[in-house]
């Protein structure tokens, strides 16, 4: 099933979303919201199964994806791994830091803000476009319902209730002095935008394996293709094991997000390479400036200006959305 929040105070309106994205019906009777739902996922899933159902036999109204909030408006905790290890790899080399061996081993994550979330169709405001960096990462997400402490990769699995996508803003202009400091991502992680649709794996069909989603994450900028990495392909850590990382030394609350972290697929044993060189092209402006600064020793694609637009979406087999997208311009923030 598909699930997505109306734009309803601060914590949305749970409703139940058709599998082509094109009706809607409340589900208020069985969660008021999306976290309600998860807080009680065994006696409300199979309510939401039959609204579900209904939807997909024509019930229901017209669904518009611009008048939802993320699935989770806000959330009890938003941790961010980095599966891609490639990715890692060439944004490190960006800044001039070494990666350890230890990375392709043992996950990095961050605990990221999770009081604000955008909406998929909200402006990414920001007071400065120039020094600041702004770059989109686009991502898969999970949700989770509630996960004990030291659970393992394998059973984790069992506690992915949703999937979603992801556009994990990113200052880059911020981010090296933010490291330097040794205390992690604060100002240089603002905001970020979850797809219009959480979905149940079984939504995915062959493509949930493995705790992974063998599908291409699409990127437009400006309306140009930008990526289409596979977020099946390689992706060190599968769910399982971000989940069980994110566990190890305390117990996850239902409604929990984890991130896989940008997607980056390798071609050839080396780093992807433009869509136009008919690669898989990237999913953040940062990995193409690092593959330009390689080959012509300076970057030449610059980072998010003003007016500039970023959509995210993914397709099944038949080319329809999965769910729904992410299309965010970067606007000026004034105070």
């Amino acid at each position: 099933m598909k699930l997505a929040s109306l734009k309803s105070g601060r914590d949305g309106r749970l409703v139940v979303v058709s599998t082509d994205l094109a009706r809607m019906l409340d589900a208020r009777d069985v969660a008021p919201t999306l976290q309600a739902a998860l807080d009680d996922w065994a006696k409300t899933a199979p309510r939401l199964q039959e609204l579900s159902e209904r939807v997909n036999a024509g019930h229901g109204e017209a669904f518009d994806q611009g008048a939802v909030a993320s699935p989770l408006p806000r959330a009890f905790q938003w941790a961010d791994g980095s599966a891609f290890v490639n990715h890692v790899e060439l944004v490190r080399k960006a800044r001039g830091a070494q990666m350890p061996e230890t990375f392709w081993t043992d996950p990095l994550m961050y605990q990221g803000g999770s009081d604000s979330f955008l909406g998929p169709r909200d402006d990414i405001l920001m007071a400065d476009d120039q020094s600041w960096g702004v770059d989109m990462e686009g991502e898969v997400a999970v949700i989770v319902d509630d996960t004990p402490m030291g659970v393992s990769p394998e059973n984790a699995r069992e506690h992915i209730r949703l999937i979603m996508l992801v556009n994990d803003v990113s200052l880059r202009g911020l981010i090296p002095g933010e490291l330097a400091k040794g205390f992690g991502f604060f100002q240089s992680k603002p905001s970020s935008a979850f797809s219009p649709c959480a979905v149940t794996p079984d939504e995915l069909g062959d493509a949930w394996r493995g705790g992974k989603v063998h599908l291409p994450l699409l990127v437009r900028l400006n309306g140009a293709d930008f990526g289409r990495a596979n977020a099946g392909v390689d992706m060190t850590f599968d769910f399982g094991a971000l989940v069980a990382h994110a566990a190890k030394t305390r117990p996850l609350c239902a409604g929990t997000i984890i991130g896989s972290g940008t997607v980056s697929n390798k071609l050839d044993g080396g780093p992807g390479k433009p869509v136009s060189d008919g690669g898989a092209g990237y999913s953040c402006i940062a990995e193409i400036r690092m593959i330009e600064t390689i080959s012509n020793g300076k970057p030449s694609t610059p980072f998010m200006r003003y007016g500039d637009r970023v959509e995210i979406d993914m397709l099944d087999g038949d080319g329809a959305s999965i769910f729904g997208r992410i299309d965010q311009q970067l606007s000026k923030y004034d105070a």
